[in-house]
C-alpha cells in the first residue's frame, strides 16, 4: 500500500468553543468544515500552509453516540489519518494480511472523503483512519 502522506490528527473536543478556544490559544486557522453523518460529528480541519510543509488537524465535536462518549466525554486525541491513493485496494491489502477494519465497507464520510478505520488492536492500540480523496477541491485537502 502506498500512502501520499500523513493527512491530519483527529482530536474529540466536547464543544465547538473547547475547539474555537484551542484554536485561538495555538494561533490556528479555521479550514474546512463539515459533518460526518456516519459518525455524528461536526469537524473543522485547520488552515494548512500554502506548501503543504504539515499536516492540519482535524477536531471533531460528536453531537451523540461513541465518539461523544470518547474519553469519559473529554475528548481528547483520537487518531491519526494516512491518505492513500485508492481507500478500497489498500481495504482489500490489509484484509488480506489479516487486519480488521471498524466497518465493512469504506464510507464515503463527506462530498470530498472516502475513509475507514483499522482497529486499534491490530496496530498497537492505535487508531488509523486510511482516506481517500475522492472529488479534489481547490482547498488545502486536495
Amino acid at each position: 500500500m502506498y500512502h501520499k502522506r500523513l493527512h491530519h490528527i483527529g482530536i474529540i473536543q466536547p464543544s465547538m468553543e473547547k475547539v474555537e478556544s484551542l484554536m485561538e490559544a495555538f494561533g490556528l486557522k479555521k479550514g474546512l468544515t463539515g459533518f460526518v453523518a456516519p459518525y455524528h460529528a461536526h469537524y473543522v480541519f485547520t488552515e494548512m500552509n500554502p506548501d503543504y510543509s504539515e499536516s492540519p488537524i482535524e477536531f471533531l465535536v460528536p453531537t451523540e453516540g461513541v465518539l461523544a462518549e470518547y474519553n469519559k466525554g473529554r475528548g481528547g486525541i483520537h487518531h491519526i489519518c494516512y491518505e492513500v491513493d485508492n481507500i478500497d485496494e489498500a481495504f482489500e491489502e490489509f484484509k488480506s494480511k489479516g487486519y480488521e477494519f471498524l466497518e465493512s465497507t469504506c464510507n464515503q464520510a463527506s462530498p470530498t472523503m472516502k475513509i475507514n478505520f483499522l482497529r486499534p488492536k491490530c496496530t498497537n492500540g492505535i487508531l488509523i483512519e486510511l482516506m481517500e480523496i475522492t472529488e479534489p477541491t481547490e482547498d488545502y485537502l486536495k
